[in-house]
């Protein structure tokens, strides 16, 4: 069977019409040069080369396989520097999942360190809740996932590995400054999706009540112009606090109420280039 050697010597060959200047341009010796074209000719069972005067020339058959092997050896060339390039990450894709909050806070500011360092490397990004973006991270679909966890709602299996990158203030809205829960015990609540929902009903729990869930809503826009148009009160986290604060709604700190944020990924270590780069960026940006 003959191998890759035995393609290089044939297309320098066929390039140089010369077993001699072919060795040359490969750093062979002539007689070894010789030898590979030899054994070239036993595996395939044709001639492929025949003297001409004081020179040689390719047969028809030498020269078909001149031409495969040109191809051959060019493909193999471009698929090295295409790997080079990936490792190196200039080139390639990482993919990303997040919730609303961070991915209008703290995504934005990674893309940019991560096109600065890389910009070769193409992000892609999607809107998922934690639950949702760990499955596709379990399923292949994406890299990593951007996601929180409080002491109510335990975040994942072992099978993830997780990178913590910050925490998140959760914050009462209402129209009252300084305000608290306990002062609600009473009010309309405006709450999210059913996970938000036994977030919302843990802390209030704390306080020692269940809270009235009259609206719902996921979008930081709405909930706040319903908390100002006094239809409730609301619980946000601080990122989203930071994306969008509409004047008139009060934000208060709701002590020990925290999202821990994690970077997660799957599979056995170390995480691609690509990932790596993208966690060293989503660190850079949270710590700014």
């Amino acid at each position: 069977m003959f191998n890759l050697t035995h393609l290089k010597v044939l297309a320098a060959v066929a390039r140089n019409g010369s077993v001699t200047e072919a060795a040359r341009e490969l750093h062979y010796s002539q007689p070894s040069a010789s030898h590979h074209l030899s054994r070239l000719e036993a595996a395939t069972g044709v001639k492929l080369v025949q003297r001409v005067g004081r020179g040689i020339r390719l047969t028809p058959e030498g020269q078909l396989l001149a031409n495969r092997a040109i191809e051959i050896i060019g493909r193999i060339d471009a698929a090295a520097t295409e790997l080079a390039a990936q490792a190196e990450l200039r080139t390639g894709r990482v993919r990303l999942a997040a919730n609303a909050s961070v991915l209008s806070t703290i995504v934005p500011k990674a893309a940019a360190v991560l096109a600065e360092s890389h910009p070769g490397l193409e992000l892609q990004v999607i809107e998922r809740h934690p639950v949702e973006a760990l499955q596709q991270l379990r399923e292949g679909e994406i890299d990593a996932a951007l996601v929180f966890r409080h002491a109510h709602s335990p975040l994942a299996d072992e099978e993830f590995r997780l990178v913590p990158v910050g925490s998140d203030q959760i914050h009462l809205l209402s129209r009252q400054p300084d305000d608290s829960v306990e002062n609600h015990r009473e009010s309309a609540w405006i709450g999210g999706c059913e996970r938000c929902q036994n977030e919302l009903t843990a802390i209030c729990a704390q306080q020692g009540f269940t809270p009235r869930i009259q609206s719902m809503s996921d979008d930081i826009v709405v909930v706040q112009a319903l908390v100002a148009a006094g239809v409730g009160v609301a619980i946000i986290p601080g990122y989203a606090l930071q994306a969008h604060h509409r004047p008139g709604v009060q934000a208060t700190a709701i002590p020990e109420a925290i999202r821990h944020i994690h970077v997660a990924t799957y599979g056995d270590p170390p995480d691609p280039p690509a990932t790596t780069a993208l966690i060293r960026a989503i660190k850079e940006a949270v710590a700014v």
